[in-house]
């Protein structure tokens, strides 16, 4: 009988997490993040060493990205980053107008 109560026990909390952590919602900042590795793909950068970036932006009433500022000591990589990220529209559910995101960048042979 000891086992059966344990095991109950068990089946609660785990139905529990699940119910809990189903309604959580998006984190935007996760969404952004993808969609930016999809925007800053195919490019022709040839490196010897990575090269990173810290990019921070915001995002405007149309849902586009609108560069703050490219933090690297690489200016071509900064020129990239922006050319394709500058007014770039995004697909989000939520997201705070003005708010300000910070994603790495790094660019691998």
């Amino acid at each position: 009988m000891r086992k059966f109560s344990l095991l109950f026990a068990a089946m609660l909390l785990s139905a529990g997490t699940l119910l809990a952590n189903a309604d959580k919602p998006k984190n935007p900042s996760n969404d952004l993040s993808a969609q930016i590795g999809e925007l800053l793909e195919n490019n022709s950068f040839i490196v010897d060493n990575d090269l990173t970036a810290e990019v921070k932006f915001t995002v405007n009433g149309d849902r586009e990205i609108v560069v703050l500022s490219v933090d690297t000591d690489n200016a071509n990589l900064e020129s990239f980053v922006k050319s394709r990220l500058n007014y770039e529209k995004v697909e989000l559910q939520e997201y705070r107008e003005g708010k300000t995101y910070t994603v790495p960048v790094r660019i691998t042979e």
